[in-house]
């Protein structure tokens, strides 16, 4: 068994040990070869390549990490995601999450703060392939308005807060996953579900560790 096949079934028991907690003991199969797909090793450094389907997170660089694999999936089946959506991603970091994410929705829309990982993002994702992601440096807190609303939003970053302006963005039905918690490697994932009558439900998922959402 290679290393990728490894990681997925790692991905597999682990869901199935916190199916309790998370309300989700199996991932759709959907989100399970996504990860089939993306080569992993292309997102990390190179002196790193030969960990990159180890189910943890990894250094890129200027302080950021690429997630753990189960979080990955855990977070991507939690949207839902489906051909036809169109889905904003809020901290880019390496680029892996979108490269996931357009295995699965029509169109990603990424936003990094940090311009030099948007650049180094950027020229991964063209150089693999990946036509249907836009991405831009900026501040994620505010979103994307001239491209919303979203049918899904996706948060990889702790946040002490939900921003505001991502709920606003999202469409009726949409859901947001995002890390919030006010310390610095410890938040609760939420995932939070605008309904088409305008309420909103939060749902507490699972406790995480995040480096921190920027952008004030």
């Amino acid at each position: 068994m290679d290393a990728r096949e490894e990681m997925i079934e790692t991905i597999v028991a682990e869901t199935r040990a916190t199916g309790r907690e998370t309300g989700r003991s199996r991932l759709d199969s959907r989100v399970l070869d996504a990860l089939r797909t993306v080569p992993r090793e292309a997102f990390v450094p190179d002196h790193l390549a030969d960990r990159a389907y180890d189910n943890r997170p990894l250094p890129i660089g200027a302080g950021q990490t690429i997630s753990q694999p189960f979080i990955v999936a855990l977070m991507t089946d939690l949207l839902d995601p489906e051909p036809g959506d169109r889905v904003l991603e809020v901290g880019t970091g390496c680029g892996y999450q979108a490269a996931v994410l357009s295995r699965l929705v029509a169109t990603v829309y990424s936003i990094e703060y940090l311009p030099q990982l948007a650049d180094e993002a950027a020229a991964t994702l063209e150089r693999l392939g990946y036509d249907n992601i836009h991405l831009r440096s900026g501040n994620g807190r505010a979103g994307w308005w001239e491209a919303a609303p979203f049918d899904a939003i996706i948060v990889t970053a702790g946040a002490s807060d939900v921003p505001p302006a991502l709920v606003e963005q999202l469409a009726p039905d949409a859901c947001l996953v995002i890390p919030v918690g006010s310390g610095r490697f410890g938040q609760t994932l939420l995932r939070i579900r605008q309904t088409s009558e305008g309420r909103v439900e939060r749902q507490s998922v699972l406790p995480v560790a995040f480096v921190p959402l920027q952008g004030g």
